[in-house]
């Protein structure tokens, strides 16, 4: 046992003696001219990937050149604008439009499902509630209150209108609006309603402060370019004035759908700024998606529910409107890049360094596909324990096949 352990522990120690006399060896690469065809144009090509790469990719599309910001500061202000025609009612944008003050976030109404005469009272609960259906009075427990129901249950079953099955009556606003409601019909002239997107964005670590609003020389000029103009890409670049139908079509939606079950659509404006340039180069691009799930029907859409209350001798009643529209969230995204020297020195460097993956893929194919004799792997290792008395050869060595240093490895060597 105590052999054993003896034995063990001199190895352990020379272990430790050659790991720590070998940490401070040092290593430098030896050149070797290989003069193989193919592994010269494994080489080359490598080579001519990563420095495209580089060139085309790092430093022409991403501009890793430049310094850049990704978190401006903007501001969003959006007014609907139009005048439609429904039955005998004429509506504004007081009527339709809400919040009406505008902002980042607007939504114009579609259609319309309203409930007129509304009372506080009791009635019987709507027949598509869970448990609201029954038979005698202990069915239904005063009191108690269903969170899918319309109010709170006063403990009697009471006729459904004018069926002959009962449910339980409630304390709430009557009628309930499930069998009430009056459906109007969808406001389709929305179509070609116009909404007003005004954007400024800033970006603070370069100072450049840019809106989507064209220049103009006065404010009477402005306006009047604003009250004709509508956006277009090519022609109207700087137009913020969109019609509802345009924004349905480029987020690949139907504006008749949208009207029965409404939607959100999201109105993405883009600056991507190169400051290398005149600042005027610097414009929004616009992309729309509609936002709201579509695979789950019960939850795809888009509809709010408000009340307009009205007295008369003391009582209080109110019209339940419960409101389809379509609704715009307006999202920026602002990118600015500016030639700054440490980023491009990175850049360059990293570039260089990543050059060197060439040499380590050659070397890798020569040595386990290339090198059967192991006449490559003998010249390139060479342990020198000590210096030499006589001279040595130059770092820079051509090798034939009969060990010479000034011929060609491969083409002699049977491999």
């Amino acid at each position: 046992m105590c052999e054993i352990l003896h034995k063990f522990l001199m190895g352990l120690r020379e272990f430790i003696k050659e790991y720590f006399l070998g940490f401070w060896d040092y290593e430098t690469p030896k050149v070797m001219v290989v003069k193989n065809t193919t592994l010269g144009v494994i080489y080359r090509s490598v080579q001519f990937l990563v420095i495209t790469y580089f060139i085309w990719y790092v430093f022409i599309n991403e501009k890793a050149y430049q310094e850049s910001e990704t978190r401006p500061e903007s501001s969003v202000y959006t007014l609907m604008k139009g005048t439609a025609v429904l039955g005998d009612d004429i509506l504004d944008t007081v009527e339709y439009v809400r919040p009406s003050e505008g902002g980042d976030v607007i939504s114009a109404i579609l259609r319309r499902e309203v409930t007129y005469d509304q009372r506080q009272g009791t009635c019987a609960e709507h027949c598509k509630v869970t448990n609201a259906n029954c038979t005698k009075n202990t069915d239904c427990v005063k009191g108690e209150v269903d969170f899918d129901g319309h109010g709170i249950r006063t403990g009697k079953c009471v006729q459904y209108l004018n069926h002959t099955f009962k449910t339980c009556e409630i304390q709430t606003w009557c009628p309930v609006e499930e069998y009430a409601a009056v459906r109007e019909p969808a406001l389709e002239a929305a179509i070609n309603f116009t909404v007003f997107i005004r954007n400024s964005i800033h970006f603070p670590r370069f100072n450049v402060l840019r809106g989507n609003v064209k220049d103009a020389r006065s404010k009477r000029d402005l306006h009047k370019y604003l009250n004709k103009c509508h956006y277009n890409e090519e022609k109207e670049p700087y137009c913020p004035n969109f019609r509802l139908g345009y924004i349905a079509e480029q987020a690949s939606q139907n504006f008749r759908e949208l009207c029965k079950t409404g939607g959100v659509i999201g109105v993405f404006i883009n600056w991507k700024c190169n400051l290398d340039l005149d600042t005027s180069h610097c414009k929004p691009t616009y992309s729309f998606r509609r936002l709201d799930l579509r695979k789950d029907q019960a939850n795809s859409g888009y509809y709010y529910r408000f009340a307009k209350y009205y007295s008369k001798d003391g009582e209080e009643s109110r019209t339940l409107i419960k409101a389809y529209g379509i609704r715009l969230d307006v999202i920026v995204h602002g990118h600015a890049g500016k030639f700054s020297p440490i980023p491009t020195i990175i850049g360059t460097v990293t570039a260089m360094t990543s050059v060197g993956i060439c040499t380590i893929i050659c070397d890798w194919i020569m040595l386990h596909f290339i090198d059967k004799n192991e006449v490559y792997s003998d010249r390139k290792f060479d342990e020198i324990v000590k210096e030499p008395a006589v001279p040595t050869p130059t770092e820079l060595s051509y090798i034939n096949s009969f060990g010479s240093n000034h011929s060609d490895l491969s083409e002699g060597v049977p491999l």
